[in-house]
């Protein structure tokens, strides 16, 4: 996940979502009725026997931070997980001594790898693609090309949801989408920034495409870990005097006992 000020609207209709502030807080989330009543996905149903779960990630840590707890489930019912990385994360820190982009590209890969360990993944590979961060046009024009040497039938694919606010999570979200109807292979879109911008009952959220995959005290436990390992997104910037990327009040709405996909 990487920081932003506002979100781009990829259509006429859509309606400005902008990222800023603290956004919706999660004690209104929770106090929404509808959330805790979305109908459940058992992930044996989204992946079933002989799939492949495809996760695409803009950036390290919208993995773990989207389907972490699904991962999880998946590797325990012995389904072969591809994980694809868009880019490496290296425009999380504008400006920053302590956390250039050369560092980012070294440290925020091995932060996942970190994650996938604490999730205790089997069957698990990650293809890296080292697309620029931070620049959406050309993600969404290269990834469309490149998925197409990784895709595979019986393959399911998750991406961030195409209208999620954050330009880099659209951007794949478009890309992954289109590759998805090209081959005739099923696309699950998962909502991150979604939940800072929007607000209960919000009409520019699909609602009724919502889905929640309820996760164990187990499971639950290992996803906490696994966002653990994050560390260059938790922590304050020292050279900046910047918040952390994933302040508590963001972690609060991704890190549930359930995580919600768009099926």
């Amino acid at each position: 996940m990487a920081s932003v000020t506002t979100g781009t609207p990829t259509d006429n209709a859509a309606v400005d979502r902008t990222i800023s502030g603290e956004g919706t807080p999660e004690a209104e989330w929770q106090g929404w009725a509808r959330l805790n009543a979305l109908p459940e996905v058992d992930p044996a149903e989204l992946v079933p026997f002989g799939g492949r779960a495809v996760v695409v990630a803009p950036h390290p840590d919208d993995e773990i931070l989207g389907t972490g707890g699904l991962l999880a489930r998946l590797s325990e019912i012995s389904r072969n997980i591809l994980i694809i990385a868009v880019t490496d994360g290296t425009a999380s820190h504008p400006d920053s001594s302590e956390w250039p982009p050369e560092r980012l590209a070294r440290v925020r890969p091995q932060e996942t790898r970190a994650a996938l360990q604490r999730l205790h993944l089997r069957q698990v590979q990650v293809a890296r693609l080292g697309l620029q961060d931070g620049d959406p046009g050309r993600i969404e024009t290269n990834l469309s090309g490149l998925l197409s040497e990784y895709l595979q039938p019986g393959d399911i694919i998750f991406t961030t949801w195409r209208y999620d606010g954050h330009p880099d999570h659209e951007a794949a979200g478009r890309a992954v989408h289109a590759a998805a109807q090209a081959l005739d292979l099923p696309c699950v879109e998962v909502p991150l920034w979604t939940w800072h911008w929007a607000s209960p009952d919000d009409t520019r959220v699909p609602w009724s495409r919502a889905r929640r995959i309820v996760l164990d005290g187990a499971t639950h436990a290992r996803k906490l870990r696994a966002v653990q390992a994050f560390r260059s997104q938790l922590d304050p910037d020292a050279a900046t005097g910047q918040a952390p990327v994933l302040p508590e009040h963001v972690l609060a709405r991704l890190t549930r006992p359930f995580e919600v996909v768009l099926i």
